[in-house]
């Protein structure tokens, strides 16, 4: 049940891989430019002319996978999601409109980002966090 130095050596190689200049441009971009309102705002994303597309899918793959592995035993789940928090900000604001989102996909969407935030306690606590910051901001934008 403790993490292990194989457990750290994961964690800073997908450090190491979100440094990289396109992954960081990717997350950038969603983290600026993305605050979906709507399912609809949602779904523009996911369509193949969206300026966002290519980031949105480039952004929730890699959490998918990064979680995945605390999902399925590979790493330690507490110890990667408390040093990975930034793909529970993403799950915060995708998180109203996911089932819309796998009702259009073929593939299950964000499942192993669901499980950290609901079945680990680092993450429910981070996404209840990050759920709030979402709803404020998101309120902030309002008209």
């Amino acid at each position: 049940d403790m993490s292990d130095t194989h457990d750290a050596d994961l964690t800073l190689k997908l450090r190491e891989h979100r440094r990289e200049p396109g992954m960081r441009e990717s997350h950038s971009a969603i983290n600026r430019l993305f605050w979906p309102a709507s399912a609809d705002d949602v779904m523009a994303v996911l369509k193949s002319d969206n300026p966002l597309n290519a980031a949105f899918r480039q952004v929730s793959g890699y959490w998918e996978m990064a979680y995945g592995m605390a999902r399925h035993g590979i790493v330690h789940a507490e110890y990667l999601v408390e040093n990975n928090t930034e793909g529970l900000f993403f799950f915060a604001r995708v998180q109203p409109y996911v089932e819309s989102i796998r009702a259009i996909s073929a593939t299950p969407v964000l499942v192993s980002t669901q499980w950290v935030a609901e079945e680990t306690a680092i993450g429910r606590s981070l996404f209840a966090a990050f759920r709030a910051r979402v709803e404020k901001a998101l309120a902030s934008r309002a008209p």
